[in-house]
């Protein structure tokens, strides 16, 4: 029983027959058409990312299988959130926040790639992937929310599977996301500021006491580089 196998990358949703897919397939002899519907199918809730698939064909029975790997689940938090990236301080300053059910979704994209054996215990994982990039649940740290799934507190939503949330939830999403971001916009404001009046102080230090001073004043290090490069940093940059 020969075999191929058949490894492109797509856009989640958008296959076509077109390049790269479409050439690839027409030795296989399938019909390209149904199998990039099949793709379409099993990708779309990965629209706007790019999407590994393998076919693989039995070239003697024309019978194929599709698998789908799916991008890192932090790339997945930020397509549900809308964010570019995490908190530079994920313990501290908050970037964006999801609901119980997002998680699952996430959770359910990643099941074959997760360690957990059931949805809880996955969904777990997923919460505290959102732990490390400073993304709140149900409006909570995601260390508070773990403990609120241990307690049993969403067992109704993972036990169903539950992954569609209401226009109204999303709505309070976007004002909750328009708050932190504004929070944290606030917060780097006053860092840039004390940062200032810092160096305005150490005027004629030499660039390490001026990083060691702000450093003492529990500056975040964005707002450090930003201000006081490193000497070996400012001499990469006058060579480029």
């Amino acid at each position: 029983m020969a075999k191929t196998t058949v490894d492109v990358l797509i856009e989640g949703g958008k296959a076509t027959a077109a390049p790269p897919l479409g050439p690839a397939l027409g030795p296989t002899g399938l019909n390209i058409g149904k199998v990039v519907a099949d793709i379409n199918t099993k990708t779309a809730g990965f629209k706007g990312m790019q999407v590994p698939v393998k076919v693989i064909v039995d070239t003697d029975t024309k019978e194929y299988t599709i698998t789908i790997g799916t991008p890192p689940a932090s790339a997945l938090i930020k397509k549900e959130t809308g964010v570019k990236k995490g908190s530079g301080k994920a313990n501290k300053d908050y970037v964006a926040d999801l609901k119980i059910e997002q998680i699952i979704k996430i959770a359910k994209m990643k099941e074959d790639s997760l360690s957990g054996k059931t949805m809880k215990e996955r969904v777990k994982e997923i919460v505290g992937t959102c732990n490390s990039m400073g993304i709140k649940v149900e409006e909570v740290p995601a260390t508070e929310a773990i403990k609120m799934i241990n307690e049993g507190k969403f067992d109704s939503e993972i036990k169903s599977e539950k992954t569609e949330i209401s226009s109204e939830e999303m709505a309070e999403m976007k004002l909750e996301q328009e708050r932190l971001q504004k929070e944290l916009e606030e917060k780097r404001g006053q860092f840039e500021a004390q940062a200032k009046t810092i160096i305005e102080t150490l005027k004629g230090k030499t660039s390490e006491e001026i990083r060691k001073a702000l450093h003492d004043a529990k500056l975040p290090e964005e707002i450090i580089n930003k201000f006081a490069p490193r000497v070996d940093e400012k001499k990469d940059g006058a060579k480029k």
